[in-house]
């Protein structure tokens, strides 16, 4: 109040009594902000951070800055105001409705808070406060001019609003020893993890979107960097996502191997065995090669029926009479042609 100034303290004195939802609304006075709310203590810290978050909204307000509330002559412990500062701050900034408050500050004075607030962070698994760790470490020590080899997926980009530290102190070193301390930190729950695989230049639409769902369900971001040999993607963000995230990309590219060694397999099955179903005027027309495979195969194993698709329709194959009757008992006959025979 001595910052702010007299006529601040007159304001307080000419509103006394008057106060709605808790709080009072003055001036700024001397202090660096247009308006001050003056909360009457009820030790209820959840109730009152919300009440003043729906006011700064309403008043169109585009900023605020909180204190530790409760933690000077109320006497509540900073563990318990910290849970319930950061419970109202995250259930605010969750609703759609939100549109004018954009930034939220929570000034610390005291060194030994910090480990609360930091704590009540961490805890907080998949909610808001995980991704604003990630994007101060982004945005504070991993922010880098992009080289002209780097491409990132054409994925809708993450949106991570910056966090910033306002960190007071006696002296400029202690100040310099927090700011090491709180990077150290975030430093802590990051990491980097970048596979590299010649499948990665297969990847279409469907895997890119497997990607951007990924990304944008987990707290990390995803890059490719496909004028390496082989091709990298490197994924980046808090330490358990990246190896669950790291784990799925992996099983995509072995599905993905996977599927161009049976390719592989069924065009060079296709060059000695064709298997054909009835076309039009009397014509045959070749089964697709992975079809083609699937017959074939269970041909050689000496399997009775196999279930395949012709026209979009559902038939059983009988593979010893080579004849194909659908779900109405329709029934065509098949083609096993041998393409070597006579050479």
């Amino acid at each position: 109040m001595d910052a702010a100034g007299s006529q601040v303290a007159d304001e307080c004195a000419q509103y006394a009594g008057q106060y709605q939802n808790g709080f009072i609304t003055t001036h700024g006075g001397n202090l660096l902000c247009s308006k001050i709310i003056h909360l009457i203590t009820d030790n209820q810290v959840k109730s009152q951070v919300s009440k003043v978050l729906h006011e700064c909204e309403q008043r169109m307000y585009k900023s605020v800055a909180f204190p530790a509330i409760g933690t000077g002559q109320a006497g509540q412990s900073s563990a318990k105001v910290a849970d319930e500062m950061l419970d109202a701050v995250v259930e605010f900034a969750r609703q759609k409705s939100v549109q004018h408050l954009q930034t939220i500050k929570i000034v610390i004075f005291q060194t030994n808070m910090l480990t609360d607030f930091y704590e009540s962070m961490k805890r907080r698994d998949n909610s808001l406060t995980m991704e604003l760790w990630l994007s101060m470490f982004k945005c504070k020590l991993m922010c880098r001019k992009q080289s002209s080899e780097t491409k990132k997926f054409m994925i809708s980009e993450k949106k991570i609003d910056l966090v910033t530290f306002q960190i007071c102190g006696e002296s400029q070193e202690k100040v310099d020893a927090t700011e090491s301390w709180i990077k150290d930190l975030i430093l802590k729950e990051q990491f980097e993890n970048t596979i590299s695989d010649e499948a990665i230049e297969s990847f279409d639409e469907t895997q890119i979107a497997i990607l951007e769902d990924l990304q944008r369900g987990k707290q990390v971001t995803i890059q490719l960097l496909n004028k390496l040999s082989p091709p990298q993607i490197k994924i980046s963000g808090i330490s358990r996502d990246v190896c669950s995230v790291s784990l799925e990309i992996q099983e995509m590219i072995q599905q993905i191997k996977s599927t161009e060694e049976e390719q592989s397999k069924a065009e060079l099955l296709h060059n000695l065995v064709e298997w054909r179903y009835p076309g039009s005027n009397d014509s045959f027309v070749a089964f697709d090669k992975l079809t083609n495979m699937q017959l074939e195969r269970a041909k050689m194993a000496k399997k009775l029926h196999l279930n395949v698709q012709i026209k979009k329709k559902n038939y059983k194959v009988d593979l010893n009479t080579l004849k194909a009757t659908d779900d109405q008992g329709k029934t065509i006959n098949l083609q096993r042609v041998i393409k070597d025979e006579g050479k």
